[in-house]
């Protein structure tokens, strides 16, 4: 753990989101909350900060505290910040291009520091992993979905496949298709329907799916990617939730390791879509033995650390952590499906306590840095 210098003073740190007609402001109130507890309890001076009301040219902002006696948040005014992490929660909020503008100013002020100034796309992701040698081989093929023609040819290679949308949360818009050629009806497209129903659609023809398919994603750019046979515990398929983080020393490390356990006849191991938290040890060991097990930790723990440094790389800007999706196959070896620059909180209390510390220590070692705009 990084301390701040002896009577080094420390950054004034705003928690970045958008403001609500109704609610004051958006995001998730319990993260919100977790952050300013864990901020006032190191010390840091911390605020909650909406796109509308961060006015860069002026001395003082408003912004929100948590204020516990009465459960509520208050608007008080507060220095402008010298470091602001970004919680922005959904895409088309950061999209919107007021909430551009303002994080384009801050990438450029001379002194206020930003990190995980943008959400990731799944594609490019995929493209920044496939130009580094050692990031490369953990990629299954993906490629834009853009025609029947192309969907029908990558069907083929592999027999199965995953669509996904580009700009995806939570699991939600994946789909799973097969081809059996040995049916009468050879394409099957598992549409993961909500409260653990799927929805299963069987077609002889190739237009007949693609027009499905269509009308499930809608004008959503998508990627079709070749389906991993997971390794599996108790006949439901698992993978594993990493987060990665920078320290007060601003060198990425891993934080912690969970696993999550697709639900009963699932297509994804999202918790929202049903999936469950596990031990990642325990469902490893049961799959792979003891010995192996640590062996495959240690290769998720250097292969996240490779692939949070390609991502940062490839994206130009600041990061200061992103949780991300490995999966491991049924020959162990490691599969790379997604990363987040807004990771969801994780639930174990381990994990949890330290990303909360993790932030505060990064933002210190930020401040010190000097501005390099990009």
């Amino acid at each position: 753990m990084s301390t701040p210098l002896l009577g080094e003073k420390k950054p004034i740190v705003a928690v970045l989101t958008v403001d609500d007609e109704i609610k004051q402001f958006r995001g998730n109130r319990a993260n919100f909350r977790d952050l300013v507890k864990t901020g006032q309890e190191l010390d840091y001076p911390i605020y909650i900060v909406t796109a509308r009301d961060l006015k860069l040219s002026a001395k003082k902002v408003q912004g929100y505290v948590f204020h516990a006696e009465d459960k509520t948040w208050k608007k008080h005014w507060f220095p402008l910040p010298d470091v602001i992490y970004n919680r922005i929660p959904l895409r088309e909020d950061e999209r919107k291009p007021e909430v551009r503008r303002k994080i384009e100013e801050v990438i450029q002020h001379e002194s206020i520091h930003l990190f995980n100034p943008f959400f990731f796309n799944k594609r490019r992701l995929f493209e920044w992993l496939r130009k580094n040698r050692a990031t490369k081989t953990l990629v299954p093929d993906t490629k834009k979905m853009l025609g029947p023609k192309t969907l029908s040819a990558m069907l083929q290679k592999y027999g199965s496949l995953y669509l996904k949308p580009e700009s995806g949360k939570a699991g939600k818009g994946i789909m799973l298709l097969r081809l059996n050629e040995n049916e009468i009806k050879p394409y099957r497209l598992t549409i993961q329907g909500k409260k653990n129903k799927n929805i299963i659609y069987k077609t002889p023809s190739l237009p007949a799916l693609w027009k499905r398919i269509k009308a499930e994603a809608g004008g959503t750019p998508y990627i079709m990617q070749e389906s991993i046979t997971l390794t599996s515990f108790r006949n439901r398929h698992f993978d594993m939730r990493v987060l990665v983080q920078k320290t007060g020393k601003g060198i990425w490390t891993v934080t912690g390791i969970g696993a999550r356990l697709a639900g009963p006849k699932r297509i994804t191991t999202h918790v929202p879509q049903g999936g469950s938290i596990e031990d990642p040890e325990k469902l490893l060991v049961s799959a792979f033995g003891a010995d192996m097990t640590s062996f495959l930790l240690s290769r998720i723990k250097s292969s996240s650390l490779l692939i949070a440094k390609q991502i940062e790389k490839e994206a130009g800007f600041p990061l200061g952590e992103m949780s991300m999706d490995l999966g491991i196959d049924t020959d162990g070896r490691l599969w790379f499906f997604e990363a987040n620059a807004k990771p969801m909180k994780f639930d174990e209390p381990h994990i949890r306590k330290k990303s909360l510390e993790r932030i505060f220590q990064y933002s210190q070692y930020l401040s010190r840095q000097p501005k390099i705009k990009a």
